[in-house]
This record gives structure tokens, C-alpha cells and sequence, in this order.
């Protein structure tokens, strides 16, 4: 079956065990509160820049998810796509981390594939993916039994009824599952292409208290729907179509509510006219 390599390791996060390790109990150190859900805390969202920049607000909302319960599939709903693009999924074999490696559960897997249509990517034929793969060594560390199943879901309907198809199997087949859709907000600067409102600390707020605020907002409401029109029309998160399909499988789930767990942006690291909105929100049953 093959292991996926770790493509981004040493670049985009540490390349070691150890440094991960180290890295990751830093952001631990600096945690934040966790929501109280009566029922525990079911997904979340994520960003997925460099951990340098974001790994802490991803880290915080993965650690959320562990109270007690132990998954056996951690689902990633993840991938730059647009509204033409396939869907995208690893359908067995494994994918390595400094940690260790993370087994596809394959079950899953092929029941998604004889119900939708997939590019389907193998360990050693498949494009690069950060959105995904940054996350996999939190999961790792967390959940170090866990299966995983990546997922890529473009911003089209056809990706909510994919996160409903997800957690209705899981339940078929009696799988805990968790899920998580990852996706960074507002690309903002010359860098990016994008400078509505011009450059400097005006710009920064627009980003905070307008654009990435609709599309936070349209997440926090689990509007499906709205997060894939809203970020076509405003350009506010790059992988609509996995928060989508993560908030569609976490309402299945019978999660009611989203709440903000942190947000900034790249210029709060690292003040540049070309930056990155990041949010991490976790919703939970009451």
C-alpha cells in the first residue's frame, strides 16, 4: 500500500520528532480555554499556514477534541480547489509524519468513492497538500491509534452532501469519527493579487472586522451554503468547500453551535502589507 512521504516537513513545520514535539508542547503551554459543550466538542475548523504562523490556533482546536473520547477515524476535509475541480481522496495506505505514520482507513474510504466521483491519489501519485498534511502531525500526538481519511472538497454543493455522507456511514457502521475542515481566510496584498481597500492598517482592519468577520460568521451560523457563496463572492477562505462539508458532517453529528476559539493574522507575526486571516473555531453538541 505504500506511505505518503511528508512532504512539507522540515519547511513548513519541524522535520524531526523531537522538534515537533517540542514545538507542540509550546503551543500547549500557551492554550486557551476550551468551550464547554454539555456533549463534548465534535470538530472544528482550522488554518493551515506554516506552523510558525497558525500551528498554534490549529494545534488548540485539535487538542480540544480530546475529552475522553477516543476516534477511530479522524476525518480532514482540506485542498486549494475551485468549483470545476474533482473531488479528491487517499483511499488506503498511509501517510508518514515526524511523529509517526497515520493509517487510511480504507472502509470509509471506498464507500465514499462508490457514491461520488474522485480523484483518487495513492502514496506515491498525488499532488502536494499543506492544508492537509499540516495538520496530521497534531493528530498524531493526540491521537496516536487514530485512522485518518483526507479528503479534498471543492466549494460546490455536491461537498455538503459528501460531510453528510461521512457521518452517516460512521454511524452505519458504529465508527467514532471526528472532523475537522481546514482553510485559511482573507489572502490579502499585492502578494496575493487582492488589495481592495489598499495597503497599511486600514487594510489589516477591513480584514479583521469585515471580510473575515462574514465569512466567520457565516461558519460560526453552520450555513452550509452561505460559506461557499460568501467566499466566491469575497474571496474570505481559500477551501470553503472542505469548511462546508466538515460543518455539513458535524450538523449531521447533531452539533447546534460553532464557537470562536482564536483569530489573527499573519501581520499580527509578522507585520507585512501581504497577509493571512486565520481562525480556529470548534463546535460542540448541547
Amino acid at each position: 500500500m505504500g506511505v505518503r512521504r511528508a512532504d512539507f516537513a522540515g519547511s513548513w513545520y519541524p522535520g524531526t520528532e523531537s522538534e515537533c514535539r517540542a514545538m507542540i508542547e509550546s503551543f500547549s503551554d500557551v492554550s486557551v480555554p476550551c468551550p464547554s459543550f454539555k456533549r463534548g466538542v465534535s470538530g472544528g475548523i482550522v488554518p493551515h499556514a506554516g506552523w510558525y504562523y497558525s500551528g498554534q490556533i490549529a494545534f488548540n482546536v485539535i487538542k480540544c477534541l480530546k475529552h475522553g473520547i477516543s476516534p477511530d477515524i479522524f476525518v480532514i476535509f482540506g485542498r486549494h480547489l475551485h468549483p470545476g475541480s474533482s473531488n479528491y481522496i487517499m483511499k488506503e495506505g498511509y501517510w508518514s509524519t515526524p511523529m509517526g505514520e497515520l493509517e487510511i482507513d480504507s472502509y470509509m474510504a471506498e464507500r465514499l468513492i462508490s457514491e461520488f466521483s474522485f480523484t483518487v491519489e495513492t502514496s506515491s501519485r498525488y499532488e502536494q497538500d499543506n492544508t492537509i498534511e499540516l495538520q496530521l502531525p497534531f493528530i498524531k500526538y493526540l491521537f496516536p491509534d487514530v485512522k485518518i481519511l483526507p479528503v479534498g472538497a471543492p466549494p460546490k454543493s455536491s461537498s455538503i452532501r459528501i460531510g453528510e455522507r461521512v457521518q452517516e456511514i460512521a454511524e452505519e457502521t458504529g465508527k467514532k469519527i471526528f472532523i475537522i475542515g481546514s482553510t485559511d481566510l482573507t489572502h490579502y496584498g499585492y502578494n496575493y493579487g487582492y488589495i481592495p481597500k489598499g495597503t497599511g492598517k486600514k487594510a489589516v482592519e477591513w480584514v479583521r472586522n469585515e471580510n473575515d468577520k462574514r465569512m466567520i460568521d457565516r461558519i460560526l451560523a453552520m450555513d452550509t451554503e452561505g460559506i461557499i457563496s460568501e467566499s466566491l463572492k469575497s474571496s474570505n477562505a481559500c477551501c470553503s468547500g472542505a469548511v462546508a462539508a466538515a460543518v455539513a458532517a458535524l450538523k449531521k453529528m447533531g452539533a447546534v453551535k460553532g464557537e470562536k476559539l482564536i483569530y489573527r493574522t499573519s501581520y499580527d507575526v509578522m507585520p507585512n502589507d501581504s497577509f493571512v486571516g486565520y481562525a480556529g473555531i470548534v463546535f460542540g453538541k448541547e
